[in-house]
């Protein structure tokens, strides 16, 4: 009596392989969300600190930050969104290094899984886990008295582009991850290359409002960028142009412009890395 066993070949090419991808990628991604289910403290810790900067910022200092034509809770939220997407990114890069720790990338490695699906699954299921955050950060400002001011569709865009741009964040910090290998390294740094971008940037104050000599780093910071690009679909065309001036238009492409430089840098990066580890 003989018993039939079916074993998987991924092709090297083709249609096929791409469609093994995409359902690989997906149960990685599922794998990492269940941790989310199972564990939630996870998902309710990574909120509080964004809320205590909501919270510090709107009324600690938001009484002496004057912003001129707009009110300041409606100027700092969208920063919230991009920052609360940057710091949530930096969970892929401790996630894997924890996968290197625990031997779970050598478990995917013995598996006849596309390896690309390993860094996809993890940048996907991070960025669910921030939509989920800047939604609750939405609610926040909400009760706080923020509002949207360029109506619903800007107000999808928005959010979406604080969502592709902690993806393409989530690359770097998957490179930096699969480059140090340790939870603890990875964490410090992390937050210790991630906090200038922030602060040097104009998710709090305007560029206006800096020295000259750093005015000059925080235009061309893609944080800026992509606050600034949010910022104009959030307030409206007319106040972000008389806030931080420019068209919602060019904002909207310097933001897509420095996640599309992220991407085309990172994922060859990381997919490199992993390839060595």
């Amino acid at each position: 009596m003989s018993v039939a066993t079916t074993t998987r070949q991924v092709p090297s090419a083709g249609r096929l392989s791409a469609r093994w991808v995409v359902s690989d990628a997906v149960a990685v991604t599922r794998r990492n969300l269940l941790k989310y289910v199972r564990v939630p403290t996870l998902l309710v810790f990574s909120t509080v600190q964004p809320v205590m900067f909501v919270l510090l910022f709107a009324y600690v200092f938001g009484g002496a930050l004057r912003i001129p034509g707009v009110n300041y809770k409606d100027f700092l939220m969208p920063g919230i969104f991009v920052q609360t997407a940057v710091f949530g990114s930096t969970q892929t890069g401790i996630g894997l290094a924890e996968d290197i720790r625990h031997g779970m990338v050598d478990r995917f490695r013995s598996l006849p899984m596309a390896r690309s699906a390993v860094l996809a699954g993890r940048t996907v299921s991070d960025s669910v886990r921030n939509l989920l955050v800047v939604l609750l950060m939405t609610g926040v400002g909400y009760l706080i008295g923020f509002r949207f001011h360029g109506g619903f569709l800007f107000a999808v865009a928005g959010i979406l582009l604080a969502i592709a741009f902690s993806h393409a964040f989530s690359w770097l910090s998957a490179f930096m991850g699969l480059s140090i290998r340790d939870v603890e390294s990875t964490q410090a740094a992390s937050f210790a290359s991630i906090f200038p971008f922030v602060f040097a940037s104009s998710v709090f104050v305007p560029i206006a409002t800096m020295p000259g000599w750093l005015q000059a780093f925080a235009k061309v910071n893609p944080i800026s960028l992509t606050v600034n690009a949010i910022r104009a679909l959030t307030l409206g065309s007319r106040t972000a142009t008389a806030v931080q001036g420019g068209t919602t238009g060019t904002h909207v492409w310097q933001a897509l412009l420095s996640i599309a430089v992220m991407v085309a840098s990172f994922v060859p990066l990381s997919i490199r890395a992993y390839r060595k580890t």
